[in-house]
């Protein structure tokens, strides 16, 4: 059975940085898009970045909000990916959810996982 792990999450001051992780097990999901979403306290599921799968490495998407702040990666090796996250402000603080699924159209959409991380809290303080 397919699963994935969420991890990293914590408290930091704004600026500060953190990175977490996501462990898939159960199968590999190598060939799989990855994703990042995140939940805002009373606020709806948004999409955070997202990594494709190819033989070279894997096309890259974020939120436009968010570019130049995080970045994605995966270890295919490893079947894990990973979202470094700095400069972090108080508004990013959220529960962080690892995504994935192989056959996604728009990578931006949370419809299009099928298999989800149980989330990660973080918290940014002012």
């Amino acid at each position: 059975q397919k699963q994935l792990v969420d991890s990293g999450g914590g408290l930091v001051q704004a600026g500060g940085s953190l990175r977490l992780s996501c462990t898939a097990s159960g199968r590999t999901f190598s060939t799989y898009t990855m994703a990042w979403f995140r939940q805002p306290p009373g606020k709806e599921r948004e999409f955070v970045a997202a990594i494709r799968w190819s033989w070279g490495g894997g096309r890259t998407t974020y939120a436009d909000s968010l570019k130049g702040r995080f970045t994605i990666w995966r270890d295919n090796a490893k079947n894990m990916v990973y979202l470094q996250m700095n400069s972090l402000k108080p508004e990013d603080t959220a529960v962080y959810y690892c995504a994935a699924n192989d056959d996604v159209v728009d990578e931006r959409v949370s419809s299009e996982y099928n298999y989800w991380g149980q989330g990660t809290q973080v918290t940014v303080s002012s």
